[in-house]
């Protein structure tokens, strides 16, 4: 039986995880996990934001993810996408899945990210 998911894993090139480090931690205020030892020695970073895992693993012939995305949910995504845009990310609202607001970004090598927050539901007249 399934009971959680456990973490994410995005590709990324080889060489890439500085730029990747100062994205997810600087950029989305991630917090990066150490890999274990064995883990470690392929190259690329694992991060963390509360119960939010995202693995990067490096791929030889890596091409982005440009539909396949992580669903990231945020609270505050007005500021959220702020905080993007004030750090030089590109934010693109899109306000197609009825009950949400939502945004899309990309990470420093061109994998799709996706953060959305509930909307209020609307007024009751009363």
């Amino acid at each position: 039986m399934l009971t959680a998911l456990d973490h994410v894993q995005l590709a990324a090139p080889p060489g890439s995880e500085d730029r990747l480090r100062a994205y997810y931690q600087e950029v989305l205020g991630m917090t990066e996990v150490p890999k274990p030892p064995v883990l470690a020695a392929r190259g690329g970073c694992w991060f963390a934001a509360g119960p939010v895992r995202l693995h990067l693993g490096v791929e030889e012939d890596f091409t982005p993810a440009r539909k396949a995305h992580p669903g990231l949910r945020v609270t505050g995504i007005e500021g959220y996408a702020r905080r993007l845009r004030d750090r030089g990310a590109e934010v693109v609202w899109d306000d197609a899945l009825p009950g949400h607001r939502r945004f899309y970004s990309q990470d420093p090598v061109g994998n799709r990210l996706e953060f959305l927050e509930v909307a209020d539901p609307p007024a009751r007249e009363a």
